[in-house]
């Protein structure tokens, strides 16, 4: 794990220095570092979070981190067990399909409601999505021999996902969708993108959103279940090459 501190040095104070909700914003500061560093793959799927050592990490005190483990643990990105403790949960390629399957029936039944509810203002931030996502270079793992940032290709893609949905009129749906994007992106961070070509993600992209706007409600689902499908398909051949036996997570990076 790289060293990094979730506080900035305007939040530091001596001993006995507290100020109103000092807590909650270390927590939550705590929590986001965490959660970014859980989908990006730099915690080994498998291993345990010690509170301690994983306060130390963050360079922050042991309470902050548990009230982090927790909120995490009630989104399912971290592994909570009695006398136990937490730990990154593991990759399988079932819990993938699973995830997958879901995603689409949730996410399908968001965008056709929000194509029912469509407006001028919901097409105009899938345009400007759509826009910023196939401005924002994605580095090909495979022709390189380092580890890449592509978290700002992550971050557009999120926003273009979140702009399809967006009017789908439930936050109860949208929430969860939220956390099936976060259950999706850790799986692309951790997987080896090296065996493979990336694909025309951004032809994908583009014809999500041409059916979304004209309004074709089957067509814009139909191509959104495709692209998932066409993700966890070339998930499940890379599995199979790397051990044959379909338990191992690797996966290519798209949808």
């Amino acid at each position: 794990m790289n060293n990094r501190t979730a506080r900035s040095a305007g939040e530091r104070r001596g001993p006995g220095e507290k100020a109103a909700g000092e807590k909650a914003t270390s927590a939550t500061l705590v929590y986001r570092e965490l959660k970014r560093d859980l989908l990006r793959g730099l915690h080994e799927p498998g291993s345990k979070l010690q509170v301690e050592a994983t306060a130390q990490h963050y360079g922050t005190s042991t309470n902050p981190v548990r009230e982090a483990l927790n909120r995490l643990a009630a989104e399912r990105l971290v592994d909570r067990e009695d006398q136990r403790g937490f730990s990154v949960p593991a990759l399988s390629l079932d819990h993938f399909r699973e995830l997958v399957r879901t995603r689409c029936w949730l996410e399908g039944k968001a965008l056709a409601e929000s194509i029912a509810n469509r407006s001028e203002a919901w097409e105009d931030a899938i345009v400007l999505a759509l826009h910023r996502l196939l401005r924002t270079p994605f580095v090909d793992g495979a022709q390189l021999d380092v580890a890449v940032d592509n978290s700002a290709w992550e971050a557009r893609h999120r926003e273009f996902h979140r702009a399809l949905i967006a009017g789908c009129g439930s936050r109860w749906l949208l929430r969860f969708c939220e956390e099936l994007m976060d259950q999706a992106e850790r799986y692309r961070y951790i997987s080896d993108i090296r065996s493979y070509p990336r694909r025309d993600s951004e032809t994908e992209h583009r014809l999500i959103a041409d059916a979304a706007i004209a309004g074709d409600t089957d067509l814009a689902v139909a191509r959104l279940t495709a692209q998932y499908e066409l993700t966890l398909s070339l998930y499940e051949r890379q599995v199979r090459d790397v051990d044959g036996d379909g338990d191992d997570a690797a996966g290519t990076p798209g949808a």
